[in-house]
């Protein structure tokens, strides 16, 4: 076995998310790119590196305050991995912020969309600008002073904000100052046809307004980061919806974990903040001004189609569409696979909670919701199922980071209906995209599934790639049954019929699948490995894969952001090849492909998998997940399709190399972009006339006007004679399905 204690077999996890959102960089880098995408990137790669301080940088910090020296299994302790990243994450932002002064902004103004200076304008447009200022920023503004008598203020989280030295008459004393930047103010102030000023900028030009009868003396934006990695006690058995609101309080006045502060700030505010803040030197990154670009995506709104992308809308399905009267006769005929943006989530998933919540023959519906929209029709379509008298049963997960104010706030309107929820399950993070109908038919009760690799969230499914399977099967229906009665109450299952779940069997069974592909290596068979993923992180699949790679197996691995592993390193990866794809969709999905995983060992088959699950410890031990097995030939043909054009693609793709770095892919002829490969054939194989409501705004609640008496309302969870009832359907029907494959 491949030695797991050598270091130099595993890339830095936290370098390797670094040198993603290096990437991510190049998209706002690279002139191919119409300058308003560029100017998006530019504001992405603010958001993601925000989260990564607050989340990756936070947790080396609590570790070296514990006193944590356990190095990493690429051999780096806590505090030589936050020195490296505090040094790495240096330069890629100094680059930020030249491609926005050297690059962006010179195209944004060749194609007449400038960002001026304050100092660039006429007078009578500063006149104007004073007059904007004194009438809508003014008012919403609260200047905090730090002296004897006031303490220091906080400073929120991710907020902009002026420091301002300020003297009165007569005094060599200066007054410190913070002033927050307004955040529901436009962050780009526009003067006239697409010209602006930043808001920040229109503040410090008007500073005597807000300090009459006082000199400002200087003046600085700054902006802090804070720790989001507050620690919870998972084995507390307490309320968790209250554990979870004392963490967001927490999380609020955390420690902070970066200062970034405009470059050639006078030493008199630099010190005060680093003082104050309690920070290292290594903390403080002073940049030029602006800090924060998330507010630059306000420039897409402009209606300039001839510097951005053609816009995109997901098309209709070519079997789930307004062509066809009923889901579930459609998904009883075939499984149905569903990929996103490509095609609609609305005219698909969201179709298929609609017809189970007033569909007559329907008696119940679970759901899984890990992130959805904060005006989620998934939820209201739940919503309108039990108000029209049938079992619901929803497990929200009150730990998904950064959405946890989002889901109590669900769990809030779920429970209002009387529909029972569950707030994931303790010591585990409920990541599974999944849900079930179960619903009375002639032959008895059927259940109907959809397993899937994003989330139930119909605004990221416009920007994210994701896969779902809508199917009949009645083996994954029982997993998924099981499932959930393990998520409202009882003890997790060992075994499953057909999926693979992550605590128990998810692990182990992957680990089987590289296995065999080993032992058909062995025995002189062709035998490969592709798997699509967010991260590879987990030592011992890594190391299992080194194993495969040795024995003679190709393994060709798209994974998008984190790989621990080195590949084409002699003797131990050189049957291995790892791709990322960064484009115009977040590549989200997971896809997992096996020459030898199904049938006998003698006489094997290939097998396809798809699900939630990455290749990480936290996925595989920590999270409940599930990976669905993808039978039908014909959807299987489709991911061979997928999987062929990631592996072809010239445009967006990014190969790693053994020391860590990535190279972009350039077409030596016709240029492919994957992306615009599977959107093409979206529009190709989508029926004609496509469905009304694909970008039709939601507009009202799906839920019906009259309520239920209460002795209507079911039970939320289907209890012990159910399952014996739905144990017994499974076993009389598997048989119908598999003819029907």
């Amino acid at each position: 076995m491949t030695d797991l204690t050598n270091p130099d077999r595993y890339l830095n996890r936290e370098l390797s998310e670094l040198a993603f959102q290096r990437r991510v960089l190049n998209e706002a880098v690279d002139d191919r790119n119409p300058v308003l995408e560029r100017a998006k990137f530019l504001a992405i790669v603010t958001q993601n590196m925000d989260e990564f301080f607050m989340k990756r940088v936070g947790g080396l910090k609590q570790q070296i305050d514990a006193g944590f020296t356990e190095p990493s299994v690429d051999g780096l302790t806590p505090r030589e991995q936050w020195e490296t990243v505090m040094e790495t994450a240096r330069p890629l932002l100094e680059q930020q912020s030249r491609c926005y002064h050297d690059e962006v902004r010179g195209a944004l103004a060749d194609a007449g969309i400038e960002i001026l200076d304050c100092a660039d304008l006429t007078s009578e447009e500063r006149d104007d600008l004073r007059a904007y200022f004194r009438s809508s920023v003014l008012p919403t503004l609260t200047p905090l002073t730090f002296d004897p008598a006031h303490p220091f203020p906080f400073i929120s989280n991710q907020s902009l904000s002026l420091a301002v030295l300020t003297r009165d008459d007569g005094d060599d004393d200066t007054t410190f100052s913070r002033v927050k930047v307004p955040g529901n103010r436009p962050r780009l102030v526009e003067l006239d046809d697409e010209r602006f000023v930043l808001l920040e900028d229109v503040i410090a030009a008007n500073l005597d307004l807000l300090f009459p009868d006082t000199d400002v003396v200087d003046y600085a934006s700054f902006r802090v980061t804070r720790n989001a990695e507050v620690r919870r006690n998972q084995e507390v058995a307490e309320d968790l919806v209250n554990q979870i609101q004392r963490v967001l309080r927490q999380r609020r006045f955390a420690t902070v974990v970066r200062l970034e502060i405009e470059s050639g700030a006078p030493a008199a505010i630099r010190d005060v903040l680093v003082d104050q803040l309690g920070l290292d030197d290594r903390e403080v990154f002073s940049l030029p001004a602006p800090l924060d670009f998330r507010g630059f995506t306000a420039l897409l709104d402009l209606d300039r189609p001839d510097r951005k992308r053609e816009g995109w809308t997901p098309q209709s399905h070519p079997r789930i569409h307004d062509g066809i009267d009923d889901v579930f006769a459609e998904i009883r005929d075939g499984d149905v696979l569903v990929h996103h943006p490509y095609h609609s989530f609305s005219g698909t998933v969201q179709r298929f909670f609609d017809e189970a919540a007033r569909d007559p023959d329907v008696l119940a519906i679970k759901a899984a919701i890990y992130r959805t929209a904060r005006d989620s029709r998934v939820i209201e379509s739940l919503i309108e199922a039990a108000r029209n008298g049938k079992q619901v049963a929803v497990t929200v997960e009150l730990k998904a980071r950064f959405d946890e104010e989002n889901n109590l706030h669900w769990v809030d309107r779920l429970e209002e209906e009387g529909i029972h929820v569950a707030y994931g399950t303790l010591g585990y993070k409920a990541h599974t995209k999944t849900s079930l109908v179960v619903r009375e038919e002639d032959d008895g009760v059927r259940l109907y599934s959809h397993v899937g690799t994003g989330n139930y969230h119909s605004e990221t499914a416009k920007r994210y790639e994701d896969l779902g399977l809508l199917t009949a099967d009645p083996d994954i229906g029982y997993d998924l049954v099981t499932l959930f009665n393990f998520f409202t109450g009882h003890s997790m299952p060992q075994e499953f019929r057909s999926l693979l779940v992550a605590p128990t069997t998810m692990r182990e069974r992957f680990h089987d699948l590289i296995d065999r592909e080993i032992e058909r290596a062995d025995a002189g068979d062709p035998a490969r490995i592709v798997a699509k993923m967010n991260r590879l992180e987990d030592p011992e699949t890594v190391t299992h894969l080194y194993e495969a790679s040795r024995a003679g197996v190709d393994i060709d691995l798209v994974v998008r952001d984190i790989c621990r592993l080195r590949p084409g390193v002699d003797d131990l990866s050189e049957n291995i090849t790892v791709r990322s794809i960064v484009g115009r969709f977040l590549e989200h999905s997971r896809v997992f492909y096996f020459e030898n995983g199904a049938g006998d060992i003698d006489d094997p088959a290939p097998a396809y998998f798809i699900g939630s699950a990455d290749w990480m410890q936290r996925n595989l031990d920590n999270r409940v997940e599930a990976i669905a097995p993808v039978t039908d030939p014909a959807l299987r043909d489709y991911l061979d399709d997928v999987l062929d054009v990631l592996f072809s693609d010239n445009r967006r793709a990014w190969e790693l190399h053994a020391d860590g770095t990535y190279v972009q892919q350039r077409p030596d002829g016709d240029e492919i972009d994957a992306q615009t490969a599977l959107m093409d054939r979206a529009r190709r194989e989508a029926p004609d006339p496509p469905d009304s409501d694909l970008v039709a705004d939601y507009e009202g609640p799906l839920v019906s006007s009259e309520e239920p008496r209460p002795d209507e309302r079911a039970d939320a969870i289907l209890d012990d004679a159910i399952l014996d009832a739905i144990t017994d359907m499974v076993d009389d029907n598997r048989s119908d399905h598999e003819t029907r494959e």
